[in-house]
């Protein structure tokens, strides 16, 4: 029976895909909620997708399998979806339409709140001024991400960016304040999806982790449910519990799959590589969520990861993405392919708001400048490289041998770690001024000198020794 006050409708005209075209409404809304009787009294749930006039187009989050335009009733509530929130879901594995698989209860919470969601009022953003820390060393001295900001990673097929994306979200800290993580898996293989249960189960056990995981075999229109349960979770954790919350999205290349696939069902005119023309507001829709707001404790910082087909930086995915977010890490099959874990490429990643995060107070006073020393090293290492393929190594200089030295060092040295290692930042920026002193003095311009004869002298006992030079 559908809930006092609703009115249920029985002309469904079509079946098409995962919606259902009904005939007759009227007083429907966009976005409405509305609940599906079948003949048999089995209940499914659908959101309103488009109205007009009296057809209503609605996308069925369990599928249209085993439906048939006879028989079938459909009761619209009137308002949006909405799930209750609160500290309930932590320690809590669903599935991506909030229903619980660890075999527990239904997620019960103090309130309930819209899935939609609300942007922020860009007058009430507060800038962000602090970081997370990731326990990554090549994510936390290079591309440091900071709270409130939207990071993504990019990645191909063949890299290990769930191994990442899991490794972060076990690790992340936010230097002993209230914190917790909302990691949301979109179109995972089973095994997959295992692998990142098995990977957060400590967090989880502590109850610092809410866990949506929709796989492969699940109905399309729950990935686009899934990121956006997520961030209305991390939402309330962050706004009225007062936490900094971290929410991982993966693979947000997926979502975007399913959302083509729902447009070309409701026959849309389609835009770049078949994409529906919205991609762009879709995702800001998302994205845009997080940050921290004025007069609000806690914040919600977001980590998109997203697979490249064919490695194509320019595919519509990572293209929108990055104008949309403040950066990227991005994954190198060639750094992979020389055996470092995670393969980092550190002249193609970027975090525009790392100099908010990091320095003096924040992480340690040389960090900026460490990192701005490393990458402009690896970036003269590089074109050092090319030129040893060109005229051969024995005509280079013995400065131009030091840089070469030094990209081995980085990834040997600094980028490699476990993937269940959780490297304080401490550790990660002395081995970077490892690596560093393989140049001479002279090569390390960026560095103040004070801040350099201060790290040189403590290296060498007080000799003051210019790197080997």
């Amino acid at each position: 029976m559908s809930a006092p006050g609703e009115i249920e409708y029985t002309g469904v005209r079509e079946l098409r895909g995962p919606l259902v075209i009904v005939e007759g409404v009227a007083g429907v809304g966009w976005d409405e909620f509305a609940t599906i009787i079948l003949d048999s009294g089995e209940r499914r749930h659908g959101l309103v997708l488009e109205v007009d006039r009296d057809l209503a187009v609605v996308q069925v989050l369990e599928d249209t399998a085993g439906m048939a335009p006879g028989g079938t009733r459909i009761a619209f509530s009137g308002g949006p979806l909405r799930i209750p929130v609160g500290p309930g879901w932590l320690g809590r594995v669903c599935n991506g339409r909030g229903e619980p698989v660890d075999g527990g209860p239904r997620v019960l919470g103090r309130a309930d709140a819209a899935v939609g969601g609300a942007p922020i009022n860009p007058v009430r953003r507060r800038p962000p001024t602090e970081p997370v820390l990731t326990g990554v060393g090549a994510v936390d001295v290079l591309t440091t991400l900071v709270r409130g900001q939207k990071l993504p990673v990019f990645s191909a097929a063949g890299l290990p960016h769930l191994e990442l994306a899991v490794q972060i979200a076990a690790q992340a800290t936010c230097g002993g304040e209230a914190f917790a993580v909302v990691f949301a898996g979109m179109g995972l293989t089973h095994a997959d999806a295992a692998f990142v249960r098995d990977g957060l189960a400590e967090r989880s056990a502590a109850r610092e982790l809410a866990l949506l995981l929709n796989t492969a075999d699940d109905p399309v229109i729950e990935r686009l449910l899934t990121p956006r349960l997520a961030l209305t979770v991390a939402e309330h954790l962050a706004f009225a519990e007062g936490r900094h919350v971290l929410v991982v999205m993966t693979d947000m290349t997926a979502y975007s799959e399913a959302l083509r696939e729902v447009s070309a069902a409701r026959g849309e005119f389609p835009a770049r590589r078949a994409y529906p023309g919205y991609l762009y507001s879709d995702l800001a829709s998302l994205y845009e969520r997080c940050g921290r707001i004025e007069g609000r404790p806690g914040s919600v910082t977001v980590l998109p990861v997203l697979t490249m087909p064919a490695g194509d930086i320019t595919h519509p995915v990572p293209d929108l993405t990055g104008y949309i977010t403040e950066g990227q890490i991005v994954l190198s099959a060639e750094v992979h392919a020389r055996g470092a874990y995670p393969p980092v490429d550190p002249l193609a990643s970027l975090s525009r708001l790392m100099r908010k995060g990091a320095g003096e107070g924040r992480t340690r006073a040389d960090h900026p400048h460490v990192a701005a020393q490393l990458i402009a090293a690896l970036a003269r290492a590089r074109q050092v490289r090319e030129l040893a393929d060109l005229i051969g190594r024995p005509a280079l200089s013995p400065t131009d041998h030091r840089y070469l030295d030094l990209e081995d060092a980085f990834l040997r040295s600094f980028l490699a770690q476990g993937t269940d290692e959780d490297r304080p930042l401490e550790e990660a920026l002395d081995r970077a001024w490892d690596v560093l002193r393989i140049l001479p003095r002279s090569q390390l311009g960026m560095i103040p000198a004070a801040l350099l004869d201060g790290r040189l002298v403590a290296r060498d006992g007080g000799t003051g020794e210019e790197g080997r030079s």
